[in-house]
């Protein structure tokens, strides 16, 4: 049995129908990536990113780094660094590359039956003769509607009022992707407008970048959780930070209480946060991830867990918006895969007449020469997408992941042990009240936000423990938007019932 998930139902029917062709998972998940470049522009996009997580019932598993670097001749740089604009538009794309390089890394192993031109034809498609924009797009362009209209290009395209949404110019772009090959966003003809969109909007990126841009093939990261082995990508992605909540959680057991159940779930994203800060660019230093995931570690962060008391915390969180997608086809092949352009709308630059928005992914960087994310010529940034595989007797068992930034890691400790713990099914974890720790782009407040969903009862508990606790609304977009597929006997699975896609 196959199945795809993805948070818009148009991308995931585009994956459902690869699937029914026989087409494998990698490249099911291409037709939605490249789908949802175009029915989420305010999430992702051909300029952004993309983290892949592959495996098979083989016993095969790897992950694929879809992650642009800063330019090789640094501009100069204010104390803080942009996070709209042509100046924060500090690393290459590099989505695009991820996926010529899941269908080459899986046409040699799973076989393939498409060819790109076929799985791009939903988004060619969709670009040229338009679909009318979902809630979370409105939500999102609403959100900012103080700001896009200052936003380069951006007006034209995306402002109120586009339904049909038509984006003719990225829908030439998709065009010469499906005729020149996808490596063509990098060193062809598509790169040579790419290159020219940017060099106009006064970004510091160039040809030779661009050109230079390449995704990763990586061994992931693996972690025991209960009878499972969960599997997140390598630095400098925070699937480290992911990993160590749960392996802290695995040292507890999980309360069927809901107040001493959110505040175990809070209290071991905080002690795994207080060494996320040491994760960067392998090539340019930062922790070995075997440090943060060393038993002898971990088993101290579990004792540092008070069960009556909240640990203070003051430190700020970095908003993000992402899209999961997710495939496995009926040999059980999977890819679990996010890919974004950062913030909701990335940069807010439309790439001159490519119709494209670029990231602002390098906005995460420092400037402080000393600190281990510093920004230098050809480092990726520290990096917040995490999709995950979870394996039973070496099996995929799980493909998960969620958008939201440094929320990534908190609501999947409250998905997965939904999954695995309280035994749920995919649709029922994914609406389980969530938390998001920290201040965020919409509430300054060093505050722990929960859905009011969680009950009176249980946030008067978070109250008595020591959090200072701010309610939102059940179902909130503030709460990301998550995916789950689950692989035992048959396949179950679904899309975030806050937003718009499904299974």
């Amino acid at each position: 049995m196959s199945l795809a998930v993805s948070p818009h139902p148009l991308a995931t029917q585009a994956g459902t129908d690869v699937l029914a062709q026989g087409g494998t998972a990698a490249e099911a998940a291409v037709a939605m990536a490249a789908t949802l470049a175009v029915v989420m522009p305010h999430f992702n996009g051909l300029g952004g990113d993309a983290v892949w997580m592959l495996a098979d019932r083989d016993g095969w598993t790897t992950s694929i780094l879809g992650i642009g670097q800063a330019p090789q001749v640094l501009p100069d740089l204010p104390d803080a660094l942009p996070m709209r604009g042509p100046g924060s538009m500090l690393t290459t794309a590099c989505a695009v590359d991820s996926w010529d390089r899941a269908l080459a890394l899986t046409a040699d192993r799973w076989g393939g039956t498409m060819a790109v031109p076929d799985l791009l034809t939903p988004a060619r498609r969709l670009a040229r003769e338009g679909f009318r924009p979902g809630d979370s797009q409105r939500f999102w362009l609403a959100f900012r509607a103080a700001d896009w209209p200052a936003w380069p290009g951006f007006a034209a395209l995306f402002g109120a009022g586009h339904d049909p949404l038509r984006q003719p110019q990225l829908a030439e772009m998709l065009d010469l992707l499906s005729r020149d090959g996808l490596r063509s966003f990098h060193d062809g003809p598509a790169a040579r407008r790419v290159a020219q969109g940017l060099a106009d909007a006064g970004a510091p990126l160039t040809a030779a970048d661009l050109a230079g841009t390449r995704a990763r093939q990586a061994d992931v990261l693996a972690q025991p959780y209960r009878d499972l082995m969960l599997l997140a990508p390598p630095p400098p992605t925070q699937g480290a930070a992911t990993l160590a909540i749960m392996g802290i959680l695995h040292r507890h057991t999980i309360p069927d209480d809901p107040a001493a159940r959110t505040h175990l779930l809070v209290e071991a994203v905080k002690q795994a946060f207080l060494d996320r800060a040491r994760i960067a660019d392998p090539d340019h230093g930062g922790a070995d991830p075997r440090d943060l995931l060393d038993p002898a570690h971990l088993d101290a962060r579990a004792r540092a867990i008070d069960p009556d008391r909240a640990l203070d915390w003051p430190h700020r969180a970095r908003p993000g918006d992402t899209v999961f997608l997710a495939a496995t086809d009926a040999q059980g092949r999977c890819a679990s895969v996010l890919q974004s352009t950062f913030w909701d709308w990335g940069s807010g630059v439309v790439v001159g007449d490519t119709g494209i928005i670029w990231h602002n992914r390098g906005a995460g960087f420092a400037t402080d020469p000393g600190h281990v994310n510093a920004i230098a010529p050809g480092k990726r940034p520290f990096y917040t997408l995490n999709p995950g595989v979870a394996l039973r007797d070496g099996a995929p068992h799980l493909l998960y992941g969620t958008q939201g930034a440094d929320g990534q890691p908190q609501t999947l400790a409250v998905l997965l042990t939904g999954l695995i713990d309280r035994g749920l099914e995919p649709a029922q974890a994914l609406a389980q009240p969530r938390f998001l720790l920290g201040r965020t782009f919409s509430d300054s407040r060093d505050s722990l936000k929960v859905e009011g969903s969680l009950g009176a009862e249980a946030i008067a508990g978070l109250h008595a423990r020591g959090h200072e606790v701010a309610e939102l609304p059940a179902l909130s977009p503030i709460f990301g938007c998550a995916g789950a597929i689950r692989i035992a006997g048959g396949v179950t699975g679904a899309h975030d019932p806050r937003g718009e896609g499904g299974a």
